[in-house]
């Protein structure tokens, strides 16, 4: 999980760190991460993330930070994959399964079948629904792979440029 991103002309003569921020909407919690970790490099080359680029850089971002989710109990589930890419998965969830372990619902949970999952694929990362559904509702769950998706999908459920469409279908008459 890597993001490239060519400098051009109107990000000549910024620094590594606002390009990251202002640029690509990295948290600075995030950069602290990918910073200590060393994911950031300037032309395949470590960096300190306070130089100064040029025109035609290239600079690279790595996202596949090892992350704990020991958390959450993994257990074999039946999943209804719908989308997978190596940034997220969209699961449809059926009626009855919450999407977060809970007291009631230590090991049952949506979430618990993606632990499994991403086990089973060797991917340890945290488990990052984007958004959620009540407990007896149907519908796509959408899960992030990692930290940055999560923050993009966020930002554009903040700003309403991610759009959700709802069906709904109903047998006999309605009346009101």
């Amino acid at each position: 999980m890597k993001i490239n991103y060519k400098i051009e002309k109107n990000n000549t003569g910024k620094s590594i760190n606002y390009i990251l921020t202002n640029g690509l909407g990295i948290s600075t919690r995030l950069l602290t991460k990918l910073i200590k970790n060393k994911k950031i490099l300037v032309n395949r080359t470590n960096c300190d993330t306070k130089n100064i680029v040029n025109l035609g850089d290239v600079l690279e971002v790595h996202f596949d930070l090892v992350e704990d989710n020991s958390n959450i109990i993994p257990t074999k589930i039946d999943l209804d994959i719908l989308y997978e890419d190596e940034w997220f998965l969209v699961v449809n969830k059926p009626s009855g399964i919450p999407i977060h372990p809970s007291r009631l619902h230590l090991t049952d949970s949506l979430s618990n079948g993606i632990k499994f999952y991403y086990d089973s694929i060797g991917l340890a990362k945290k488990i990052r629904p984007v958004n959620r559904l009540d407990l007896d509702t149907s519908g796509l769950v959408i899960f992030a792979k990692c930290e940055y998706i999560q923050e993009c999908f966020i930002r554009q459920m903040t700003n309403r440029t991610f759009k959700k469409e709802y069906l709904c279908l109903v047998e006999r008459i309605i009346r009101t």
